[in-house]
């Protein structure tokens, strides 16, 4: 658990450097993609200090997701994934000199109660093997997440941050999945290709949401896909269980670590903050983590 919430901090801190960065790489004059994959878009957002060091800090978080994957239940890592929301809101205080309103500063005491009642309630990992067709699955799903990213480049506004977003989240689930199945990982395991695949997709996929999109709509997508998701296919397919008599428990905490997510996605004021100063809107409403 302590690995997973390292990671946590390490999303959490990368997403603030990666959001500011993504922003600040669209040219002025540059109308939307008409592709969700925006890879001149990467290809600038790259060049920035703050979205390399973002990267370095991703890696460094990967490393710790595995550890974490591979002594306790999915649902447990994905929850606490979901918490680089708290961390990221955190961060904006200091960074950008965002300024959290109660309801803010609330969520994120209710996402550290909720990731408390995971880690009273979890057990260890699942022992169940996996069958054989998953590895195909995970590999048919990196692929339909990065077909269905660039379909979504076509849809307008709100709709388009929330798939690209939606669609970002299933990327980062399918590597949660593919680590449990890679105990000695080989050049012809499918899931090895599914892992390299899916979270690929998934950078392209959130990067260019941050920048054509509101951060807090692609965020709210991509946190119920990258944590319920993977949840379900460790319950119903890994063996995936809680401590004795204590289900109860972390199904509340895993809900309320969610909710608590979800809450500073749409809250948070991120998106106004790292809007760069061209830009004109509203008043600032509600990232997230990955």
């Amino acid at each position: 658990m302590l690995s997973a919430l390292g990671a946590s901090v390490c999303y959490g801190t990368a997403t603030v450097l990666q959001a500011v960065a993504a922003r600040a790489a669209v040219e002025p004059d540059a109308g939307a993609s008409r592709s969700g994959v925006d890879t001149a878009l990467f290809v600038r957002a790259v060049r920035q200090w703050r979205y390399l060091l973002g990267l370095v800090l991703d890696g460094a978080g990967f490393v710790l997701q595995i550890v974490a994957l591979r002594l306790i239940p999915i649902y447990a890592v994905g929850a606490a994934l979901a918490a680089s929301l708290a961390v990221t809101a955190v961060l904006a205080t200091r960074v950008l000199a965002v300024r959290l309103s109660r309801t803010e500063w609330a969520a994120v005491a209710v996402v550290c109660a909720g990731l408390a009642m995971l880690g009273l309630a979890s057990g260890p990992e699942g022992g169940t093997p996996a069958p054989p067709w998953l590895e195909w699955a995970l590999l048919g799903t990196a692929v339909a997440v990065l077909l269905g990213g660039a379909a979504a480049g076509r849809l307008p506004g709100r709709p388009r941050a929330l798939v690209l977003g939606g669609c970002a989240g299933l990327g980062f689930g399918v590597p949660e999945v593919a680590v449990r199945l890679l105990d000695r990982p080989s050049v012809a395991d499918p899931a090895l290709y599914a892992l390299l695949l899916g979270g690929a997709a998934a950078f392209l996929l959130l990067t260019s949401a941050f920048a054509h999109g509101s951060v807090t709509t692609a965020t709210a997508g991509m946190v119920l896909a990258e944590t319920i998701a993977p949840a379900v296919v460790g319950v119903v397919w890994l063996g995936d269980r809680t401590r004795e008599g204590l289900a109860w428990l972390a199904v509340l905490g895993f809900a309320v670590s969610v909710a608590g997510a979800l809450a500073l996605a749409r809250f948070g004021e991120l998106p106004a903050a790292a809007t760069p100063p061209r830009s004109t809107g509203s008043p600032p409403g509600g990232r997230g983590g990955g």
